[in-house]
């Protein structure tokens, strides 16, 4: 078995996208699952470049029984953000740039997540606001 997860795009322009992602836990986990995947983003309709990365502006969750762990995808994961278990927030970064990937080597721009003391019939609800930067 694994865990029943999903993602749905809520909204996406030129600029922006927003995420909900789920996860029923079977006691499985996630681990370095990616979630947003900046290549099947939207190229930006005025230069037709490709989204290279995402900066999270953003974030609205609930947790029940595990955290998570939100990772800028790259040989070695660089942590964004964690989400705590058995919390409920809204993380609102709009009053600076966001959280910019700043991960290092072999970069790939992706944003994943790993779940943190899962165990069966956890869920988490996350919505997640990004903005795209093109390269």
């Amino acid at each position: 078995m694994a865990d029943a997860v999903a993602t749905q795009v809520i909204q996406q322009d030129g600029k922006t996208a927003i995420y909900r992602f789920t996860n029923v836990s079977d006691g499985t986990g996630e681990s370095a699952v990616v979630k947003i995947d900046v290549s099947g983003l939207a190229k930006d309709p005025m230069t037709g470049k490709s989204c290279s990365s995402v900066v999270i502006q953003k974030i609205y969750y609930a947790t029940i029984g595990m955290g998570v762990k939100i990772l800028f995808d790259a040989t070695t994961d660089v942590l964004a953000w964690q989400l705590n278990a058995d919390w409920t927030d809204t993380l609102d970064f709009t009053d600076f740039t966001g959280i910019p990937n700043n991960a290092g080597s072999g970069v790939t721009g992706d944003v994943s997540f790993t779940t943190v003391g899962h165990t069966s019939g956890d869920v988490y609800t996350i919505v997640m606001q990004v903005s795209k930067s093109y390269s």
